[in-house]
């Protein structure tokens, strides 16, 4: 493991989040309405999670692509900010970096991307000895992603041949097909990330312990979140299901998947077992709630412990 110079590769997509909280109603056709406050925040969920496990305080790298433009210069600096090694991110003149607007309401909100660069990234551009310096593979968005949707399961089978574990969120389908070959994929993969409805619509079943039953045979352990139901996961042993930590006063829920991931694949790579790795993956999202956008409530371990303790009495000892 000498030549392991980062705990975290991350590749996936890059955007920026333009947020607007406390609208005064559903947009309509036609019809103008005011939105009391914006936000311009660091988006898509490879880029959380890679911000929020860097915080937390292991070594990341990024692969992505995003164009030479103000969006593209903001992401670089994010990134940067939270220590995430961005000296692999290809830069395209041809490019425009993807944003996407978030419309929050309460605990849930309506999105419009625009995918640009993340689109046009391709399994022929990714650097494959970059990926040979780290001890974990994340990858997220799989259906925003064209140009890498058909050589995922490439991607996780290198990893594994450079001796990675492996992790991946698929996230929501904006054409509703939910066409991945998860029988291709997921032997590859060490933790599988969906939440509650893309594995229902994945595996056209109406239960989750069918749909897990479904994924059993070739999946390895599979995290299911449930939002404010917590968390299930299945491990080849059984399905262990762990109550949420719940936040009375959400700023918005943008991310906070994202930050479970986090949350999970920082205890995995410590050792932590499924239980303890799930009730961390629980907290780190809930956490995510208390600020803006998906890295605002992140700045350093200590003030992510603090907040644990103090809005959930979270305590480490």
């Amino acid at each position: 493991m000498e030549n392991k110079k980062f705990d975290v590769i991350v590749v996936g997509e890059l955007n920026v989040d333009l947020i607007l909280n406390q609208i005064e109603s559903f947009p309509e056709i036609s019809k103008e309405k005011i939105a009391q406050k914006m936000d311009l925040t660091l988006g898509s969920s490879s880029a959380i999670f890679a911000s929020n496990i860097s915080t937390l305080g292991l070594k990341v790298a990024f692969l992505g692509k995003i164009g030479k433009d103000n969006f593209g210069d903001f992401i670089i600096d994010e990134l940067k900010k939270k220590n995430v090694d961005t000296n692999f991110i290809i830069r395209d003149d041809n490019s425009k970096t993807g944003i996407t607007i978030v419309l929050n309401f309460d605990e849930d909100r309506a999105m419009v991307t625009y995918t640009g660069a993340m689109a046009e990234l391709t399994f022929k551009e990714l650097n494959g000895d970059v990926i040979s310096y780290a001890k974990h593979l994340h990858f997220s968005s799989f259906y925003l992603q064209k140009g890498l949707k058909p050589n995922v399961s490439d991607l996780f089978a290198l990893a594994k041949e450079k001796g990675l574990t492996t992790s991946f969120d698929m996230q929501w389908d904006p054409e509703e097909k939910w066409d991945m070959n998860y029988k291709e994929i997921l032997p590859n993969v060490d933790i599988f990330f969906p939440n509650e409805m893309e594995l229902l619509l994945l595996t056209g079943e109406k239960d989750i312990n069918k749909g897990l039953e479904k994924l059993a045979k070739y999946g390895n352990s599979i995290v299911v979140k449930m939002g404010n139901k917590g968390s299930v996961s299945w491990d080849k042993k059984k399905i262990t299901h762990v109550k949420p930590f719940l936040n009375k006063n959400v700023v918005d829920s943008i991310g906070a998947g994202d930050s479970f991931n986090a949350g999970y694949i920082f205890k995995y790579l410590q050792g932590a077992g499924t239980i303890e790795s799930q009730k961390f993956a629980n907290l780190i999202g809930a956490i995510n709630t208390t600020a803006a956008g998906g890295t605002g409530a992140f700045t350093c371990y200590e003030n992510i412990m603090e907040i644990a303790k103090v809005k959930f009495g979270f305590s480490e000892t």
